[in-house]
């Protein structure tokens, strides 16, 4: 009885043993076969087969409504085994006129001992086909004898080149790839970590350099990069970029940009620049082509920066629309003379009547009104010498002094916008705040990205940042308004139907090639409707010859380009009549007396009534 007992013990201890051990086994055997399987499958591919990358395509770049500016469509790389090609100079000159290379490329790629070598890169399927075609025909016309004579060694890979439907209408934002299928500029460049996709991995058994037919497996599948959807709304592209065309070729100018921005959200709906480049073929595009004006250039903005000067100046409680200066044609400050464009004699003008002529003299004065330490606060507050966020590569953000560097003609230069430089994206961000009731909101072209399941994420926008009051901002835009109208500098930019308000520039413009002063800039920067500003567009014109005023050059391409914005976004016309503010002391005082009047007769009519 102790002996069965005994053995029994032992059965049952010799049973869990073994069951543990089981237990282990197919503990590691899940572990290998459902964990691990892929990093085993990779490890027995590098052993036992070769293995080579399946190329996965960049995401695309569309415009907010999905259409496509940037696209990666499926290519061939030809490829051969220089080991298997019997007589070099006689292959390539049956292959070279097929692929549409010179004798001497083919035999470059096709000589030597290399197992794989590059004979054309991102090809056609076309291309390969009339090649694969070719080959079978010639070598079928070839007798047994001949065998050595056979051409074979050459080989395709999957690939994939990037391709761009709409052209030039906005390689300067959109950019374009390097050879290697990496972002070489604007957003192609900025966000490339995001399009760029992740490849994927497969073996395949090989027979005298060759891929055999059907041992191909996939270890690790491609993941397309993601897409990013811009703000931009193709259409109204097309208008801007077609109308700064035409505008830099009339004016025989350097170069030239149109940004249409919404002022509350931020978003970019049209980043035009002329000229431009054809980011399907850079090959003997120019890198100064290539650049982004609107955020690689800085330029001073001339009579456009005095909007902020205003601004300031209303918000510090130091003046009013109608506080009226005596401004003089000429005006000495720290022993150098600042003039006005035109001679005239004294005048009294109201602040209204300063930005609606443009006086230089007269800003000046304003800026007086407040301390140069006020002024610089606001200049950086709107933005001046500070990233926009738009977040697009090579931003140039301009240069502005710090006070204690400021010499005795440094505050009056600045007053009427000259003496510091900006950036286009930031000027159309100075006149936005003003639009969107002193608040700034950052710039961006995106408006979202889309994974490879084709989920949208949408961009997060930044908290608006407030730089001068609503009431601050509603004068500006009152005072603006005369800027546009048959007394001010830029009657070109009305629109009948709508209220417009904006601000003409004409700067000396500085030139790097001689580090002096030389040619101007013509801007016009303003918004619609006046009294409900739903969009802001800036149009600047590098270095023009001939005219260059910012009203007669600027005025025509925003006049065009926005009133197609108003109609394609159905903004109604003005339902409010602007009530004009007196340009000049004559003109205020009648103004008064008329009040002043109107006001005696409603006493009256109440008198009567009574």
């Amino acid at each position: 009885m102790g002996n069965f007992e005994l053995s029994a013990k032992r059965i049952r201890s010799l049973f869990i043993i073994l069951f543990v051990i089981f237990l282990l086994f197919g503990a590691r055997l899940i572990h290998i076969q459902g964990i691990q399987s892929a990093e085993y499958r990779l490890k027995v591919a590098n052993e036992m087969e070769t293995t080579r990358l399946i190329p996965a395509p960049r995401g695309e770049i569309t415009d907010i409504n999905g259409v496509a500016f940037a696209r990666s469509v499926s290519a061939i790389n030809i490829v051969v085994d220089q080991q298997m090609i019997k007589d070099p100079a006689r292959v390539a000159a049956f292959v070279a006129p097929i692929l549409g290379l010179t004798i001497e490329e083919v035999q470059q790629s096709i000589t030597g001992d290399r197992r794989y070598s590059m004979v054309l890169e991102s090809a056609q399927p076309s291309t390969w086909n009339r090649l694969t075609a070719a080959i079978d025909r010639y070598n079928a016309t070839l007798s047994t004898k001949d065998f050595e004579k056979r051409i074979s060694g050459f080989f395709s890979e999957r690939g994939y080149v990037r391709e761009y439907p709409s052209g030039n209408l906005v390689s300067s934002l959109v950019g374009f790839v390097r050879k290697d299928g990496l972002g070489a500029s604007g957003v192609e460049l900025s966000m490339n970590s995001k399009i760029t996709g992740t490849p994927g991995l497969y073996s395949f058994a090989q027979g005298r350099g060759a891929e055999i037919p059907g041992s191909q497996s996939e270890i690790v599948p491609a993941q397309a990069g993601t897409t990013v959807r811009l703000t931009i709304d193709r259409d109204i592209q097309w208008v801007a970029q077609k109308a700064i065309a035409e505008a830099v070729r009339k004016a025989r100018a350097s170069s030239g940009t149109v940004i249409v921005m919404d002022p509350k959200t931020g978003a970019i709906l049209a980043h035009a620049t002329a000229p431009t480049f054809n980011p399907n073929n850079t090959k003997d595009v120019t890198l100064n082509l290539m650049r982004n004006p609107s955020v690689q250039d800085a330029y001073e903005p001339g009579s456009t920066g005095k909007i902020i000067t205003l601004a300031a100046a209303l918000e510090e409680g130091a003046i009013s629309p109608e506080t009226v200066f005596d401004v003089p044609y000429k005006i000495k400050r720290g022993g150098e003379d600042f003039k006005d464009h035109d001679p005239h004699p004294l005048q009294k003008l109201t602040t209204a009547g300063i930005l609606a002529v443009s006086s230089n003299t007269g800003t000046i004065k304003i800026s007086e009104t407040i301390s140069h330490d006020a002024l610089y606060s606001y200049l950086k507050k709107f933005g001046i010498g500070t990233k926009t966020g738009a977040g697009l590569p090579g931003e140039n953000v301009g240069k502005l002094l710090e006070v204690k560097d400021w010499s005795g003609t440094t505050a009056p230069t600045v007053a009427f916008g000259q003496g510091y430089s900006l950036n286009a994206m930031q000027a159309t961000s100075i006149f936005a705040t003003i639009a969107n009731n002193g608040v700034r909101v950052s710039p961006t072209v995106i408006a979202g990205t889309s994974d490879s399941s084709g989920n949208f994420t949408p961009f997060k926008s930044e908290k608006g940042t407030t730089v001068v009051s609503p009431a601050t901002a509603s004068k500006m835009r009152l005072m603006m308004e005369s800027v546009v109208s048959d007394h001010g500098t830029a009657p070109s930019a009305s629109i009948p139907g709508y209220r417009v308000a904006g601000k003409t520039g004409t700067a000396i413009r500085y030139d790097d090639l001689c580090g002096c002063y030389r040619g101007y800039t013509a801007s016009f920067i303003g918004f619609a409707p006046a009294d409900a500003p739903a969009y802001v567009i800036n149009v600047t014109i590098q270095n023009p010859k001939g005219a260059y005023y910012g009203g007669s050059l600027g005025g025509p391409v925003f006049k065009k380009v926005m009133t197609f914005v108003l109609q394609s976004k159905h903004i109604s016309p003005s339902g409010t009549v602007v009530k004009p503010i007196a340009m000049d002391l004559k003109e205020l005082n009648k103004q008064r007396l008329a009040e002043k009047k109107a006001s005696k007769i409603e006493i009256t009519q109440a008198s009567a009534k009574e």
